[in-house]
């Protein structure tokens, strides 16, 4: 029983986060594939991905490493985006849902 609600709480948790990414709204112009908002929402759409991957498959290695690897490149661009504009990385980390 115990299982049942940690399940049921990380699917509530994901769903949250998988919406928030989907409403995310971070291009500057319509053709906008490079800049470091979208490249952190591109990041955090894969993240979400691998991390349910991961959930289910725990011994799956190769995903777990691709999993950190990704999430350090957003580290990365978060850390840029913080240093160079940081209005906008509130607004990014805020409509992403980021822990920051």
């Amino acid at each position: 029983m115990a299982v049942a609600k940690k399940a049921t709480k990380s699917a509530a948790k994901k769903s949250k986060a998988t919406k928030a990414v989907k409403d995310a709204k971070l291009q500057r112009h319509d053709k906008d594939t490079w800049s470091p908002e979208v490249q952190i929402l591109f990041l955090t759409k894969q993240i979400l991905v691998l991390q349910e991957h991961v959930t289910t498959n725990s011994k799956d290695f190769d995903a777990k490493r691709s999993l950190l690897k990704k999430v350090a490149r957003r580290r990365t661009f978060l850390k840029y985006l913080k240093d160079t504009n940081l209005e906008r990385y509130a607004v990014v980390s805020k409509q992403l849902d980021l822990k920051v």
